[in-house]
């Protein structure tokens, strides 16, 4: 046998080989099935199924850098997380993320919340904490919220809510389209006490508000059972003419944790809305019997005050927002005050 021969007996093999093979069918292995995110409508806007379960998902939040102006900036700085020092201005950052999950039951929407907030005065002096987190349904909730005690009228410069609105409290609220009423029992762990105790009180409130054209209305009221003290507020705001007009009177039997600023205010302020981005609200308050902790931490003291502020808000773009606020306070028996700040946020 030549190699001619050789090569050509070989090829023979091959190709009937290769045609057995080819008679064979070709499996290839399926791909694994892809579950994409759904959309979920049932809610409102923003929600989408958790793959693999019927729980809707919504995760929001917000940017925010803000700029405090006054005497002790830094100490005075409303979220909490600056250090306290004699700077006339600080800066701060924050950043809001809120998980709210919902699904159908026999009872109606069963809604879980949690809030987790991080504010920095700097790189090296932040905190992180949980603003918020309950569960929701058939009108209770229990858990970690803010009660209505923190609600007030739309500028910065009206003081007439609680120094601290958010309780572990339980909670039952009857709502319609434009009606609510609604009954707690919170925790005032680091609410207001009385020189010779320690915070370790409970407290009572209860919240009615709705709506009425263009009218608006709340009454909140609470009774801090270790102080033995209450407060009621009340709140309206009504639209004139190119913006909104909001009045508010609230009054405290005694320093206590639902309100301690005076034992009797009233705040105004009127809304204007200039254009379709930018809103302007100058507003007044006036305490009677103001409380000062350092001539009394019992009792409200013989000293009025004025305050008159005015907060510009302006949307920049969808999302994106900047706001100014200058307050000007005038205490009867100490040092009149100035203080503002500049902010920026971004909401997702």
């Amino acid at each position: 046998m030549n190699i001619k021969s050789l090569l050509l007996g070989s090829a023979a093999a091959l190709a009937v080989v290769s045609g057995a093979q080819a008679a064979d069918a070709i499996v290839a292995a399926e791909p694994e099935p892809v579950e994409y995110v759904r959309v979920c409508d049932a809610y409102g806007t923003g929600y989408f199924y958790i793959p693999g379960t019927e729980t809707c998902l919504k995760i929001n939040g917000y940017i925010r850098f803000q700029v405090n102006a006054g005497p002790e900036a830094s100490a005075n700085s409303a979220d909490g997380s600056s250090v306290a020092n004699d700077s006339s201005w600080d800066a701060y950052t924050r950043g809001q993320v809120q998980l709210t999950a919902k699904s159908d039951t026999e009872y109606g929407p069963l809604t879980g919340v949690i809030v987790i907030q991080a504010n920095a005065d700097n790189s090296s002096a932040q905190k992180t904490q949980l603003d918020s987190a309950y569960l929701d349904i058939a009108g209770f909730r229990a858990g970690l919220f803010y009660s209505w005690w923190d609600d007030g009228l739309s500028g910065e410069t009206d003081d007439i809510g609680s120094p601290k609105t958010l309780h572990n409290s339980i909670r039952y609220q009857y709502e319609t389209g434009s009606f609510y009423a609604g009954i707690s029992l919170d925790e005032l762990e680091d609410g207001h006490y009385n020189s010779d105790e320690t915070a370790n009180n409970w407290g009572v409130a209860f919240g009615i508000g709705g709506k009425a054209g263009a009218f608006t209305y709340q009454v909140t009221g609470g009774y801090d059972t270790d102080n033995e003290e209450g407060a009621v507020r009340a709140m309206g705001t009504v639209a004139v003419g190119p913006g909104t007009l909001g009045l508010a009177a609230v009054y405290s039997s005694d320093p206590n944790s639902y309100y301690e600023a005076s034992e009797w205010a009233i705040a105004a302020e009127y809304a204007i809305k200039a254009t379709d981005k930018l809103k302007i609200t100058p507003a007044v308050q006036y305490y009677a019997n103001r409380y000062d902790s350092k001539v009394s931490k019992n009792d409200f003291t013989d000293n009025d005050a004025w305050k008159a502020g005015v907060t510009i808000d302006y949307q920049i773009v969808d999302n994106f927002s900047a706001k100014v606020s200058v307050q000007y306070l005038d205490p009867e028996k100490a040092d009149d005050v100035t203080s503002g700040f500049f902010r920026l946020q971004r909401a997702f």
